[in-house]
């Protein structure tokens, strides 16, 4: 089990990892629009989930893996409304088109309008 670890991508606000390669398998933690140079959040729904998606980026780049490899994303929005924004967004950079939940959540870290998290081949 490998610990998944980059400053490309925000640091843990929790007792938790960014993220582990197992058996082949990568499994990131959610990922919340946070710019892990700034500590910025931006405001709209769609710089978020472009934002977010980065994140998760990074996360699969130090893990030797990419987009292309995501198997399933389970995804938060804070606001169901959001629904066609933020898929506009994250098709840009889920092109493969894995398995995915997506789901309304009361609310999320920081008062952020989108998570995301993802398995992927390694």
């Amino acid at each position: 089990m490998k610990v998944i670890e980059t400053k490309n991508a925000p640091g843990a606000i929790g007792p938790y990892s960014q993220g582990f390669v197992v058996n082949g398998f990568v499994f990131t933690s959610g990922q919340i629009p946070v710019d892990p140079a700034t500590g910025a959040v931006p405001e709209t729904i769609e710089e978020q989930a472009a934002q977010a998606c980065k994140n998760v980026g990074a996360l699969l780049e130090a893990a030797g893996s990419g987009f292309d490899k995501v198997i399933k994303t389970t995804c938060f929005l804070a606001d169901i409304a959001d629904f066609a924004a933020f898929n506009a967004v994250y098709a840009e950079y889920f092109t493969s088109k894995p398995a995915r939940s997506c789901v309304a959540v009361k609310d999320l870290p920081k008062a952020v309008l989108c998570e995301i998290e993802c398995i992927a081949e390694a």
